[in-house]
């Protein structure tokens, strides 16, 4: 096995170049991404940036104009009918049928799989039971709250059962208890080996689901990394210490030497890039100078700040 071909094996999503225009409006201007497998990545961006964009050509549902996009090690220009047996895609808004119940919308998801009726009516028994719909499994979707039509879009996509799925911003209009419980649903599929695709503009939601993190502007990935790496690119983490005394803030003030104090609080901030290496320098220095914080607490730049920081000056 080549070592492009064991690359392409261990990536969900491979995409070199990418690019994609409509008129004259250019949308993705020469996109790279490597999504591994069994992992959450986040692809996260303004409006218009190109996030939707990006699914509906990795879901083969829309052609690029050049570039290169492998799917589960398929390519989807040339293969598009085996990318489309891995992978399930949830959009923005519920696909839902509102005529049907719970339980027939899994059904005629399984006959369009060909599951047969026995095995097809097991598969919806069991999607209903974890996602917790099974006392609603013969009610009406008009009775339905937005995050049950949101489990239930989540489960008909998993009927079957695809090795990655595609959520473009799933969490769209739901309240915060209901997009929490659809976080759980994720972590759990991944816990399975499943791998998911994550737009979203929710950055608490990259934050806490996503492996790896890429930001998209202006047609182009302008950070990629992990949400902890992505956060110490941006300026404004600090290292906030507070002395138990006016004298002791003072000597930590020259020990460490540049610092923001405030001397009512007793607090000197230190600037920090959020690492275990920052920390280790300050607290070595106040030990070397017999100084001992009364409290120590370590702040970095959040995914808002990125997202302020890398976006919009295209």
């Amino acid at each position: 096995m080549t070592e492009m071909t064991s690359m392409r094996t261990a990536s969900a999503v491979s995409v070199t170049g990418l690019r994609k225009s409509f008129g004259d409006k250019t949308v993705l201007d020469g996109v790279d991404l490597t999504v591994p497998t069994g992992t959450v990545f986040a692809l996260l961006g303004p409006n218009g940036a190109g996030k939707t964009t990006t699914v509906r050509i990795l879901s083969t549902l829309v052609a690029a104009d050049a570039g290169e996009a492998r799917v589960n090690g398929h390519d989807v220009a040339s293969e598009p009918d085996a990318v489309r047996a891995t992978i399930g895609v949830t959009g923005q808004f519920s696909a839902v049928d509102n005529l049907l119940t719970a339980m027939e919308n899994l059904v005629l998801m399984a006959d369009l799989y060909h599951l047969g009726r026995r095995p097809g009516r097991a598969r919806a028994a069991e999607l209903l039971d974890r996602f917790g719909l099974v006392e609603a499994a013969d009610k009406p979707l008009s009775t339905f709250s937005g995050g049950m039509r949101r489990r239930l879009d989540l489960a008909m996509t998993l009927v079957g059962s695809p090795k990655l799925i595609f959520l473009d911003e799933p969490t769209t209009g739901l309240d915060p208890r209901s997009r929490r419980d659809l976080w759980q649903i994720v972590r759990e599929q991944v816990a399975d080996g499943v791998t998911v695709f994550l737009t979203t503009q929710y950055l608490e939601e990259a934050d806490q689901l996503a492996d790896r993190i890429a930001v998209l502007d202006g047609g182009h990935i302008v950070a990629q990394g992990t949400a902890a790496a992505l956060k110490r690119l941006v300026p404004g983490g600090h290292i906030r210490l507070r002395f138990a005394d006016a004298h002791r803030l003072a000597t930590a003030v020259r020990v460490l030497g540049t610092a923001a104090v405030d001397e009512d609080a007793l607090t000197a901030q230190v600037p920090s890039d959020g690492g275990s290496g920052s920390l280790r320098s300050v607290l070595d220095r106040l030990d070397t100078a017999g100084i001992t914080a009364e409290e120590l607490s370590v702040h970095t730049p959040d995914l808002d700040d990125v997202f302020l920081a890398l976006t919009g000056n295209n």
